[in-house]
């Protein structure tokens, strides 16, 4: 059962990065200060020349783009091939050396252990049915102190109908951990450049809960350190827009935990 939601999300990745979708387009133009704000090296990360860094389930050539262009060793381990040529692509472009894996999230066997300073993990979890075997394998793969960020969907959200009705945005659903959310968005459409629209089908996408997630962090040894909650930038947006919807309603949260004693 698990093998075939993992393979129909292959394909359906590599349909959507082939579809050109904003993230699975490389950072051609990213500059070493571009790159530094956006992993947030003044906060967490501090320098990362040097280091050892996993971008887990992370493909498309835009947070290996960051690091490499910081002096990273970087890796990228992703589900899809079409996601991973663009991490080459952003590698040819910019000059630096990148490592490319293909596999599932939950399996880092590939990996020995105590390997990366920094595992990079963006929004991708929640294309696992189950976060255990990720956080574990996380876990195994980061040197003692090593960092884990940690992105994921606000799973309160997952319950909630992004349309206004005219007094806020209604639940729909019950808060449930591992439900498979893809019946709430059975397809994507994206439009090319040149005004044509392309539909591709959903992956299958999980709701996992707070206490899920935070409690499988602490048993396997995570710390946090830091949270952020993110919305789109609006001072005075539309009831209704997207900039609204997230101004209510978070959609994602991002993470920072150290393994182990600080």
């Amino acid at each position: 059962m698990i093998a075939d939601i993992i393979a129909v999300n292959r394909e359906r990745w590599d349909a959507m990065a082939s579809a050109n979708v904003l993230f699975s387009r490389p950072f051609f133009n990213f500059t070493r200060e571009e790159a530094a704000a956006y992993v947030r090296c003044d906060t967490v990360l501090g320098e990362v020349d040097g280091k050892a860094v996993l971008c887990l389930a992370s493909g498309g050539g835009q947070d290996s783009a960051a690091f490499g262009l910081l002096g990273a060793n970087v890796t990228v381990f992703d589900l899809s091939d079409v996601q991973l040529s663009r991490d080459q692509e952003a590698a040819r472009h910019h000059g630096y050396p990148v490592q490319t894996v293909q596999g599932d999230m939950r399996d880092l066997s590939i990996f020995d252990a105590n390997t990366f300073d920094i595992v990079w993990q963006p929004y991708s979890i929640n294309y696992s049915p189950t976060v255990e075997p990720v956080i574990a394998e996380v876990s195994r793969v980061l040197k003692p102190s090593g960092i884990y960020h940690l992105a994921f969907a606000n799973p309160f959200v997952l319950a909630m109908d992004n349309d206004w009705d005219g007094n806020g945005y209604p639940l729909r659903d019950l808060y449930r951990d591992g439900e498979d959310i893809t019946r709430f968005f059975p397809a994507w459409e994206f439009t090319q450049d040149d005004g044509t629209v392309i539909t591709v089908a959903h992956p299958h996408e999980f709701r996992h809960t707070l206490s899920t997630l935070f409690n499988t962090l602490a048993r396997q040894g995570f710390l946090f350190l830091q949270m952020s909650e993110w919305m789109r930038p609006d001072a005075d947006p539309e009831q209704g827009s997207w900039a609204h919807f997230t101004q209510c309603c978070p959609p994602y949260l991002q993470t920072f935990w150290r393994l182990g004693a600080a």
